[in-house]
């Protein structure tokens, strides 16, 4: 975390130096994550075989925003702030992230999804614009197909759906380990289980290193509107799987966002939430 804090603070200062900071560097750091709007409710939810920690906010047309792996509903917080202005915010902590319990279950796409699926049902929420990045994105994915019923549409950044969509170099991205590290600090402050984030890393990527596998056919019968997001220099997970992705899924769009990366809703929220808007218009 120190070595988190210090990179922060060794980019403020030159931003300060030079006056501005070139959009073009941006993808190549990890901004803070941003403090956390008050919540209306929020609680802990009976899903499956866990608790499950969520948040909700403001009033009207329900969005779910849901995180990516290692991280926490925290991660959203200038998407909540504004699109609480007019719509109803639901986030909330997957399985054995952030405040929620893990079970000796393996970790799965389909449980996971299968845990948002009992927390809309939970929360009496019929239909949900579903916003998932990374691990939250295939959550999404998987949703489309397994429970299209509970989705006005999904959009989806940096999700993969093979685990050959994944870049064989992204562990030892520098951003990408200062996301790791980041998160596990998180971890620390918000788990019930504060001391297990190794053991809890161990569960979930025996997750990754064989899920998602879904085939052409899986995405063909898609039938929920859908919009692909990727940064155009994501870290994880490379752009011709994207853009074989949005080939296969019928009708969907893809997005590219220019000079971000795995960490678009914190290098430029005001373009991510443009960027989701027009998703939600149909554009």
């Amino acid at each position: 975390m120190h070595r988190l804090a210090a990179g922060i603070l060794m980019f403020v200062s030159a931003a300060l130096i030079a006056g501005n900071v070139c959009c073009a560097e941006r993808w190549a750091t990890l901004p803070a994550f941003p403090l956390m709007p008050a919540a209306k409710t929020s609680g802990m939810a009976p899903i499956n075989d866990i608790q499950m920690y969520y948040a909700e906010y403001g009033e009207g047309d329900p969005i779910l925003f849901i995180h990516g792996g290692l991280g926490s509903a925290d991660v959203w917080g200038y998407q909540i702030a504004y699109f609480a202005k007019d719509h109803r915010v639901i986030v909330a902590d997957s399985r054995g992230h952030g405040r929620s319990t893990r079970s000796e279950q393996p970790f799965g796409y389909d449980l996971m999804t299968s845990d948002y699926v009992a927390l809309l049902d939970y929360l009496k929420l019929d239909k949900v614009t579903l916003v998932g990045w990374s691990d939250g994105g295939i959550i999404g994915i998987d949703m489309a197909m397994k429970n299209p019923e509970k989705l006005t549409r999904v959009i989806a950044q940096a999700a993969n759906v093979t685990t050959d969509g994944l870049k064989a170099d992204v562990m030892t991205n520098k951003t990408f380990s200062d996301y790791i590290n980041a998160a596990g600090e998180t971890y620390k402050k918000l788990s019930r289980t504060p001391s297990e984030y190794d053991a809890f890393v161990t569960q979930i990527s025996a997750m990754w290193a064989s899920q998602p596998a879904w085939t052409a056919d899986d995405l063909a019968r898609i039938k929920v509107p859908v919009t692909l997001v990727i940064g155009d220099h994501d870290e994880a997970i490379k752009l011709d799987h994207t853009e074989m992705m949005a080939k296969q899924i019928p009708g969907s769009k893809l997005v590219i966002l220019r000079d971000t990366s795995h960490f678009a809703m914190l290098q430029d929220p005001e373009g991510y939430n443009a960027m989701i808007r027009d998703a939600m218009a149909g554009r």
